[in-house]
C-alpha cells in the first residue's frame, strides 16, 4: 500500500510541476484529440516458465521480450494547459508448442493491459509532443499449461469425471493467473507528420501491486517464483489519427 500511495503522489505532482511551469513562462499550450493502433514490446521476466518448458521437453518460450497489440487515444484537456488524457489497451501471446513421446505438449504465457492515460507535453518543443506521464489501470498474465493425446468428443469431456471423482488421464489443463493494479510511468515522443497524424516512440515501466496467483477455477496456489510478478519496462510505438496540433 506505501508504495502505491507514493508512486500516485509522485505521479501527481510531476505533472502539477511541470503544468505551471507552464503557465508561469506563458508558453503556447497544445491542443487535439486522436487515437489509433498502439503495438508495444513488453519485457517480463520468463526465466522460470523457460525452466519449466524445457523439463517438459519443449523449447524455451521468447527471451527477447512479447510483442503486443492494441490501441490508444488522447484529448488535450483545455482548463490545464498542455495536459492530455486519455486510455491505453494491449495483450499479447507467446508460445512453446511439440509432440514428446506421443504427447501433445504446449506451454503458452500471456500478458494484458488496459487503464486511464495522463500526461503533461512538455511546452517549448514545437512540431513535437515530449510528454511525461503515466498510465493508471490493470494489468493481467497467465501461464497455460496443455498436455493430450488424441481430439476431443463432447461425451468424453463429462466423462472424465465421476461420482468418486476426477480419473486418472494423460490430459493435462491448468491456467495459472495473476491480475494486479498498476501504476506505470511513461515517456512518450510523438512527432506530427500532418494536421491529421502522428507517429509515437516511447517507453514506460509497469508496476505490479499484487504478487498473488489463481489457478482455473479462481483457486489458490503457492510457491510462485517471485520473478514472475517483477515489474517490467515497455516500449511502445504506434500511429494516430485525429486533429493534431503541436
Amino acid at each position: 500500500m506505501k508504495k502505491l500511495v507514493f508512486s500516485l503522489i509522485l505521479l501527481f505532482c510531476s505533472i502539477s510541476a511541470f503544468a505551471q511551469d507552464s503557465e508561469d513562462v506563458g508558453w503556447v499550450a497544445r491542443f487535439g484529440i486522436a487515437g489509433g493502433f498502439n503495438p508495444a514490446y513488453v519485457f517480463p521476466n520468463l526465466d522460470a516458465v523457460n525452466s519449466e518448458a524445457m523439463k517438459m521437453g519443449l523449447s524455451k518460450l521468447s527471451d527477447n521480450g512479447l510483442i503486443t497489440w492494441g490501441g490508444a487515444g488522447f484529448a488535450y484537456v483545455m482548463l490545464v494547459e498542455n495536459l492530455r488524457i486519455g486510455g491505453i489497451g494491449l495483450s499479447g501471446r507467446t508460445s512453446s508448442i511439440g509432440n514428446v513421446n506421443g504427447l501433445n505438449r504446449e506451454i503458452g504465457y500471456n500478458f494484458g493491459l488496459g487503464g486511464a492515460t495522463i500526461e503533461y507535453t512538455l511546452p517549448f518543443i514545437q512540431g513535437i509532443a515530449f510528454s511525461i506521464g503515466g498510465i493508471v489501470g490493470v494489468g493481467s498474465q497467465s501461464i497455460e499449461i496443455f498436455q493430450n493425446r488424441f481430439d476431443y468428443k463432447w461425451e468424453s469431456l463429462f466423462g472424465k469425471i465421476t461420482s468418486g471423482g476426477l480419473m486418472l488421464h494423460e490430459d493435462v489443463n491448468y491456467k495459472i493467473k495473476n491480475t494486479f493494479f498498476t501504476i506505470a510511468p511513461t515517456l512518450n515522443i510523438d512527432l506530427a507528420i500532418s494536421r491529421f497524424a502522428a507517429l509515437r516512440l516511447g517507453g514506460g515501466y509497469i508496476i505490479n501491486f499484487n504478487d498473488s496467483w489463481k489457478i482455473n477455477n479462481d483457486r489458490s496456489i503457492s510457491g510462485i517464483p517471485a520473478s514472475l510478478t517483477e515489474n517490467n519496462f515497455f516500449i511502445q510505438t504506434g500511429i494516430f489519427i485525429g486533429f493534431i496540433a503541436f
